[in-house]
């Protein structure tokens, strides 16, 4: 199930060739609120609320893998175990773009491209990623991104 469901992602993620956005601005400003939920739990290191962020369950797909959690638990469990912060002296992320690429009343797609800061200000790394944000029971979260980065 679990190679059927990345499959589905993956195809979702291909299919992106044009360049219309539905008029739901609803599904939009929440979309974003999910992202800016995702962004600021990140930057504490709020575990917790960066899983409460995203849907599950949920993938990322950077640096040649295609990392899967199936649920809340193993996400957090996942998340503890790496660090930004000793592999590349990581202190802050931002959004520095992000347009809708397509827009429905329960998934959005959006093309996004962060930075990642140290602790005196230096941007050191800007990358670009597609982010698939769904509606589930009426709590919009992240469901899967793609991105170029490590």
């Amino acid at each position: 199930m679990m190679v059927k469901w990345i499959k589905r992602v993956l195809l979702t993620a291909a299919c992106i060739c044009g360049s219309g956005v539905a008029a739901d601005e609803a599904a939009n400003a929440g979309a974003f609120a999910a992202m800016d939920a995702f962004m600021k739990a990140f930057n504490a290191g709020d575990l917790e609320a960066w899983a409460d962020s995203l849907q599950f369950p949920h993938v990322r797909l950077a640096s040649g893998r295609v990392d899967y959690y199936a649920d809340r638990k193993a996400f957090i469990e996942a998340m503890s175990k790496s660090s930004l912060v000793s592999s590349e002296g990581w202190h802050h992320s931002t959004w520095d773009a992000r347009d809708i690429v397509h827009s429905t009343a329960d998934k959005v797609h959006i093309a996004t491209t962060f930075s990642r800061y140290r602790e005196n200000g230096e941007r050191y790394a800007t990358h670009q990623s597609l982010y698939i944000v769904e509606r589930v029971a009426g709590r919009w979260g992240v469901r899967a991104r793609s991105s170029f980065a490590p």
